[in-house]
């Protein structure tokens, strides 16, 4: 017994000499008010009420009543100081937390295990990444962000502690507890991401823990289940175990875990852990290492603890060590006993009692228990899953995605036009959000087989093959391995196919991949939740950088720290509008106009999508396919464009033999078409037509000029219900046109009167000549050249004429039940009837798209004409294009664009856009616009002529136009 208040003498002593020598991380600004505070607190406590401040007690928010009563137990009769939650909910918790605090005569610290945020414990709470993705980030101030969230989180909520960060160095692959809980098997990245956090958490006023002290990075056991044991040199253990530990106190991190351990190097009893010894925990940890902040152990219901001896004497045994609290301790009435004893017997005493009690306040004070104020109730789940939490994590994943091999440079993935790309799926988890966002940039298949010879026939056809293992997302403890055929079928497969793997899973499942020869690109993407899925899918499409570095090594093949780097190829990339700097709020304001189109039925169904800085942070899809409400919308599925196909399609194309000096601006007519010649219109150039400036008619109802003029009935020697070598044009379902019309149809515009007045007026008659035009120069038909040109190196393959050919028939929007010419529902064949008689494919209407790839072409407007690290057109083309030339004569178009109204009275767009923006509209119920000075791209798909086109109600309520005010306010100032 002299021996240990000799002991305890010197321990006090040694405490006093260290102080001077090392960063006291309790220690507040307000130092002096801080001692009068705990004076105040410490002069008026039992001997009862000073033990009891040792002690955090279990407490959860998903239990029953009478364990609500146990913990007012805890708090009233043996004055307990300190509580940890565990399992619940944030509503349940912030009550029971007030309710707590309501009863304790000194406020309690209450602490927190959550070492990626609160959802490690709680439900309906943000979950962000574990440490080992952290790892592969190489920028430390963003894990830094990321400990200030997480300290937000936890002061919301009244948390002051949480114990994390884990700062084991994982050099044991096969560790069972640690694993994604370390940052990696680096002691200098752990250690600088430990400190990263830590600054972050502690900035937001809550403590942080490092743990577990020494080190459970090289252990093949798990402390929660017995105690494992680590056959270390004091000198390996000092060079590695203890090296972030060192760092951290001199960085002032609040806190220490001890672990259950047995290190025989630092405690000859091969039985006490870690946690329990002296040696340790006050020799090594407060005396060597000179470390003055409080001392915890870690949970004393873990086996690798409570083997030891009775819950009463390892709690003493664990205040004797060094320890100033108790977490988790499981028999506080009989400690409480055993330790006034102790205090009577001399075995503890009151000098190390209130050594510690005084830590604890001092604690109490620094995270403001000072002036302790409830909870608030209102808005938590608001406060606890802001969209600023979206904001970081994507920032996170963004970071640690991790390219490890790309032998082809396949990462990312160029020249989409030449690709065909499969996807195979590995694991025993979903990869349904990688397979969505890979489609959302090229025609990616889903393949699979439950027989290998039979995966491979299918996969002959492919020439890239992208195979994502996916792994449970649940905890960093679930099963991360390939399965033996899993293993076999990845390098039959490699052996064959140019491969991409991507690993949502530990890198440490690489460890079982015998041969990595036949891979040509891999990643590692760490986590399989949704947005690592997302991201890393952009990642392999180039819409993003990729800079992550691997925090472990695998093998000989790949060390700790290798990363190769790849660079966006200016694809979208798929965010959210905070992340632009647009409140995701304001934009609900488009669901709610959405929702007044439907419930007036102004059209049957809706896509929008919006865009800024080259990322899409709004797409969605509204409504039915028609209003008997069979068929919902689909993001996939695909809009008859009308008048957007003038400047997405045509538009392109001549723009491009405008470069090529193919289609000069100054042109005439009769340069482009010799037909032309002598005609009223040779003279019009091509800038004249671009801009409706030619006095070009509107339209001519070509198709009434096949029809009987009393009945309105198609005339037989026009048309057929079948295919034939005179009847080849297909007009619509079971109709055929008489294949001699297509020069009746330029006879007509040819000899049409020209408009008297030389004044803007719209119309579709000069893309007929543009067709032409560019089909006579090219000698490929329209549909093919846009296709080749544009469309499939951009990865637009929801975008075609003649859908029916390339699409499903009920991925296609029906538009309008037509009851006068072609007497039948439009689904898949262009509701223009001009475009119709061109066999479905016009200059002026015939495409068909989705709202992201019409947001494509118009983000490489946006862009200059760059686009998937391809120029398609010169920046100074789409400047040439982008221009009013005849503003003077109050012509608002530029060539080919729509421009913002000059009549304030015409509503071609909100009156809201700048001068620099450009886009179009659409018959159908559609319209883009794109702003350069904004960086929106504004994408609006209906079919607002179902049932028919007197379905006005879109038109006059200027609801597309609406909804770009709404997004215009969205903007964040």
């Amino acid at each position: 017994m002299q021996k240990r208040i000799f002991l305890l003498f010197l321990f006090n002593v040694f405490l006093l000499s260290a102080q001077a020598q090392s960063v006291d991380p309790l220690r507040a600004t307000d130092a002096a008010a801080q001692q009068i505070w705990v004076d105040s607190i410490i002069n008026n406590m039992t001997v009862e009420e000073k033990i009891g401040q040792l002690f955090m007690v279990q407490a959860y928010s998903n239990l029953d009543a009478k364990h609500e009563k146990t913990i007012t137990n805890m708090i009233e009769k043996y004055h307990v100081g300190n509580l940890i939650f565990m399992q619940g909910t944030p509503e349940k918790q912030a009550k029971l937390n007030n309710k707590y605090q309501e009863l304790s005569k000194v406020p309690l610290m209450i602490g927190f295990d959550g070492e990626w945020g609160l959802d490690m414990r709680l439900k309906n709470v943000y979950k962000f990444p574990w440490n080992m993705t952290l790892g592969a980030i190489r920028d430390n101030n963003l894990v830094e962000e990321f400990g200030k969230r997480i300290g937000e989180h936890c002061k919301r909520l009244g948390i002051h502690m949480n114990f994390a960060p884990v700062v084991d160095v994982n050099i044991n692959p096969e560790n069972p507890i640690i694993g994604n809980r370390s940052f990696g098997e680096s002691k200098e990245n752990v250690t600088q991401k430990a400190i990263a956090f830590t600054r972050g958490m502690q900035q937001a006023g809550v403590l942080a823990n490092a743990k577990h002290f020494p080190g459970h990075g090289d252990t093949a056991s798990d402390s929660h289940h017995t105690l494992p044991v680590l056959n270390f040199t004091k000198e390996r253990l000092d060079s590695i175990e203890l090296y972030p530990y060192k760092r951290m106190f001199d960085a002032g991190v609040a806190s220490v875990m001890t672990a259950h351990l047995s290190i025989p190097s630092l405690e000859q009893d091969p039985a006490l852990p870690t946690s329990l010894s002296y040696n340790v925990t006050t020799k090594l940890l407060q005396e060597k290492l000179g470390f003055l902040g409080l001392v915890i152990t870690d949970g004393l219901n873990m086996k690798g603890a409570a083997n030891y001896s009775t819950s009463a004497e390892i709690d003493l045994a664990a205040i004797l060590a060094g320890n100033d609290m108790l977490l988790i301790p499981q028999d506080v009435p009989g400690s409480v006993k055993l330790m006034k004893n102790a205090l009577k017997n001399g075995m503890l005493t009151e000098e190390r009692l209130e050594h510690s009690v005084r830590k604890i306040l001092r604690a109490k004070y620094l995270v403001g228990l000072n002036k302790y104020k409830p909870v608030s109730e209102d808005n938590l789940q608001a406060d606890l899953n802001a969209p600023k939490d979206e904001v970081l994590h994507r920032k996170l994943i963004k970071n640690s995605i991790t390219i490890l091999k790309n032998t082809n440079g396949d990462i990312p993935v160029r020249n989409l036009e030449k690709r065909k790309i499969a996807y195979v799926s590995m694991g025993d988890s979903k990869g349904t959000h990688f397979v969505n966002m890979l489609q959302n940039y090229a025609k990616v298949d889903v393949v699979s087989d439950k027989n290998l010879a039979t995966l491979q026939q299918k996969l002959e056809k492919y020439n890239l093959v992208i195979i994502g293992f996916h792994k449970s997302n649940d905890h960093p403890w679930k099963g991360y391995k390939f399965t033996n055929k899993e293993l076999v079928w990845l390098q039959e497969i490699a052996r064959e196919k140019n491969v991409i793997l991507d690993v949502f899973a530990s890198p440490y499942s690489l460890l079982q991949v015998k041969s990595f020869t036949n891979i040509e690109g891999l990643l590692v993407s760490y986590q399989n939740s949704k947005l690592a899925q997302e991201l890393s899918a952009q990642a392999i499409f180039g819409a993003l950088d990729v800079n992550g570095k691997l925090p472990v090594s695998i093998k000989n093949e790949f060390g700790e720290g290798h990363g190769l780097l790849a660079y966006s190829l200016k694809r979208f990339e798929y965010s959210t509008p905070e992340d632009v700097g647009m409140s995701s709020l304001v934009l609900e304001g488009i669901d709610k106009r959405v929702d007044t189109i439907l419930k007036q039925k102004m059209a049957p169904g809706v896509q929008v999508l919006v865009a800024r800085h080259g990322k899409v942070i709004y797409n969605k899809s509204f409504g039915y396919h028609t209003h008997s409400k069979k068929l919902k919308v689909k993001n996939s599925d695909v809009y008859d464009l009308a008048s957007l196909t003038k400047i997405l399609a045509s538009l392109p194309l001549i723009m491009k033999a405008e470069e090529e000096q193919v289609l000069p601006l100054s042109a005439s007519l009769k340069d482009i078409l010799p037909s032309f010649k002598n005609s009223n219109k040779e003279k019009v150039t091509v800038k004249e037509i671009l801009s409706h400036f030619g006095r070009l008619k509107a339209w001519i109802p070509f198709y009434k000029g096949t029809q009987d003029s009393v009945t309105g009935r198609n005339l037989s020697k026009f048309y057929s219900k079948k295919k034939s070598d005179k009847y080849q044009i297909k007009i619509a379902q079971n109709l055929y046109m008489n294949k001699s019309y297509q020069d009746s149809i330029y006879k007509y515009i040819k000899d049409a009167d020209q408009r008297e007045s030389k004044r803007y007026k719209y119309s579709d008659l000069g893309y007929y000549l543009f067709k032409k035009a560019l089909e006579d120069t090219y000698h490929k038909p329209l549909n093919t050249l846009v296709d080749e040109e544009f469309y499939q190196s951009l990865g637009a393959n929801r975008t075609s004429y003649l859908p029916l050919e390339k699409f499903r028939k009920s991925e296609i929007i029906p538009t309008e039940k037509d009851t006068y010419y072609r007497n039948q529902l439009l689904q898949g064949y262009v509701h223009d009837m001009g475009a119709a008689m061109q066999g479905g494919v016009g200059g002026h209407a015939g495409l068909f798209a989705n709202a992201n790839d019409v947001a494509k072409i118009m983000q490489m407007y946006l862009q200059k004409g760059e686009y998937g690290g391809r120029q398609y057109l010169y920046p100074e083309t789409v400047e040439k294009f982008n221009k009013r030339y005849f503003q003077d004569k109050k012509v608002r178009r530029g060539l080919g664009f729509d421009k913002p109204q000059l009549n304030p009275k015409v509503k071609a767009t909100c009156g809201c856009v700048s001068e620099e923006s450009f886009g179009h509209s659409g018959f159908t119920g559609t319209y883009t616009w794109a702003d350069p000075q904004s960086g929106i791209v504004y994408v609006f798909l209906s079919n607002r002529v179902y049932p028919n086109m007197d379905n006005r109600g879109l038109v006059r309520s200027n609801m597309r136009t609406k909804i770009q005010q709404v997004i215009q306010d969205a903007i964040i100032k």
